[in-house]
């Protein structure tokens, strides 16, 4: 029997105006479905649009283009069928537990009688019986959690979007909450038919979903979809999962063919340069390659080590790429005889081999010292390198690029920066 769709989302786009007066598109071309008796994980990089395709399909915001239709009716509005739990709980703290959750019942116009009912019965099921008169500050993050979980069960939704339901809790708290949700779903505890959840944990999408989908960045759009075709539950710590959890990191660690082949000059110079710090590169390159790694490491076991979230690693993976520095591999990271060399180099042949990569391979870095070279005083303003940053970027975004360009350059003494003036300097320059 053919599965309906619940959820059905046709080349959807989505633009917004930056403070340039600008459009930046968020969104393009998204397909994606959502269908009965599923649960799907969305991933991707941060400006991948995850949240704003969440949103569109919760009815909060309208797509710029497409079609986005729940049960063949198109939304255009919030729809009482569709449900959100949102990462930051989002409970007024002036509430009670028992208010909190009545919430979307009296916008629908409930009686009083049968809310309390209704939330009294939804309290047990999500493991809050007899919490219904605490205010949310007497509770723990994982409870306050479990309220939002319990504000949009209560309401009885067909469909349950998740937006990183589970990343503002510690990692036991997050397990406890995923499995309670997997055994109300397993065990038809929930009127809800599909759900989706947008998260940054792999592993989390894997032991949650039967089809993970994964979003390339600037614009989002859909890469590619991952079928898991495993009975649940299911052990994090069995060969097929570990496989599977390596095939998803492999694929979230590739860059997008659009990053290599970018539309103009601006976008070219202006790509998201990964927004991680020369001392978190450093670390990771230290942590390779000594025990237990030497040289290589699986990447879910890299993050265990250095204790950090994917989220936190993946734009150092990226950045280490980029430069030479180390490569991916199906789910692990290598280090490459240039990074050998960098880890057991003296600290000035360390910033000349940065520096090289630098000027090598981040074509925006490249661009300052041409600019540089080409200037009689060896000096520019950085305002116009912002400028054409702006071409492509939001200027929250731009400034963030050039922040990172400007740390990568000078640590590799490609160019100096004076933060008092906001210029850039050839090294040893002097100015007038």
């Amino acid at each position: 029997m053919m599965q309906k769709n619940l959820l059905d989302l046709q080349r959807v786009a989505k633009s917004f105006t930056a403070s340039d007066g600008q459009a930046r598109v968020i969104l393009d071309k998204v397909d994606f479905q959502l269908k009965e008796g599923e649960i799907v994980a969305l991933l991707g990089k941060s400006g991948s649009g995850k949240s704003t395709l969440l949103r569109i399909m919760a009815g909060l915001i309208s797509a710029d283009h497409g079609e986005v239709k729940y049960r063949e009716r198109e939304i255009n509005q919030p729809v009482s069928g569709i449900a959100m739990v949102f990462q930051s709980f989002a409970l007024f703290p002036w509430l009670t537990v028992q208010q909190n959750v009545e919430l979307g019942l009296e916008a629908q116009g409930v009686p009083q009688a049968e809310r309390t009912v209704r939330a009294d019965s939804v309290l047990e099921l999500i493991g809050l019986s007899g919490f219904g008169g605490a205010l949310p500050r007497e509770l723990s993050g994982g409870m306050k959690q479990r309220v939002g979980i319990a504000r949009a069960l209560v309401t009885n939704p067909d469909v349950l979007l998740m937006d990183e339901a589970f990343s503002a809790l510690d990692v036991l708290t997050g397990e406890t909450l995923r499995n309670d949700m997997l055994e109300l779903w397993e065990e038809r505890k929930i009127p809800t038919k599909g759900i989706l959840i947008v998260s940054h944990n792999i592993e989390e999408a894997v032991m949650m979903a039967d089809r993970i989908v994964l979003l390339t960045s600037d614009p989002g759009t859909v890469r590619c979809e991952i079928p898991v075709d495993l009975p649940r539950p299911r052990d994090p710590d069995s060969p097929e999962v570990r496989a599977l959890i390596d095939e998803v990191y492999g694929l979230m660690t590739m860059r997008a063919q659009s990053d290599s082949h970018p539309e103009s000059a601006a976008r070219h110079l202006g790509y998201r340069l990964p927004e991680t710090t020369i001392s978190r590169i450093e670390g990771i390159l230290d942590m390779l390659a000594e025990a237990p790694f030497l040289g290589r490491a699986d990447l879910p076991e890299l993050a265990e080590e250095a204790e950090l979230s994917d989220e936190d690693l993946f734009p150092t993976y990226e950045a280490l790429s980029m430069l030479g520095l180390a490569s991916l591999e199906k789910g692990d990271i290598l280090l490459t005889a240039l990074g050998q060399q960098y880890v057991h180099a003296e600290q000035s042949l360390k910033q000349d081999i940065f520096g090289q990569q630098c000027l090598t391979h981040v074509p925006l870095v490249a661009h300052i010292r041409r600019e540089l070279e080409r200037e009689p005083s060896g000096s520019v303003a950085e305002q116009p390198v912002l400028d054409l940053l702006q071409e492509f970027l939001k200027e929250k975004e731009a400034k963030r690029v050039l922040e990172v360009a400007i740390e990568w350059g000078r640590y590799g003494e490609v160019y100096e920066y004076d933060y008092h003036t906001g210029r850039l300097t050839l090294p040893g320059s002097a100015e007038d």
